[in-house]
């Protein structure tokens, strides 16, 4: 029965695709003009993925200028916040001083401190 089988695979496959025309333009192919459609569509395919992979370069880099110009606005208003805080730290230590110099002059002139 396996001799019988066998006979009807090798029979059946050796008769694959004489009858479709497609198959058959296929086969009758050069291979040299086999090869230059697959090395031209694996260019398209290459083509494409470069394409796809500049514009996201570009998604990037558009992005990326964005979180800069972010990031600088920050610094700035940091720098803005900074100058702010030592302004009022010298405001600060300077009424100090004058709070003391006062002090200093109420108890030449007789204050006591009641606390």
């Amino acid at each position: 029965m396996s001799i019988v089988l066998a006979g009807f695979l090798n029979s059946s496959y050796s008769d694959c695709g004489k009858n479709d025309p497609d198959m058959n333009e296929e086969i009758e192919k050069d291979p040299v003009a086999i090869l230059s459609e697959e090395i031209s569509l694996h260019k398209n395919v290459t083509d494409d993925n470069l394409k796809r992979t500049n514009a996201s370069i570009m998604e990037v880099k558009k992005t990326s200028a964005h979180y800069q110009k972010e990031a600088e606005k920050c610094n700035a208003g940091v720098e803005t916040c900074e100058e702010a805080r030592e302004n009022a730290e010298a405001a600060l230590t300077k009424e100090h001083k004058l709070s003391v110099l006062w002090e200093i002059r109420a108890r030449e002139l007789g204050w006591k401190d009641e606390r």
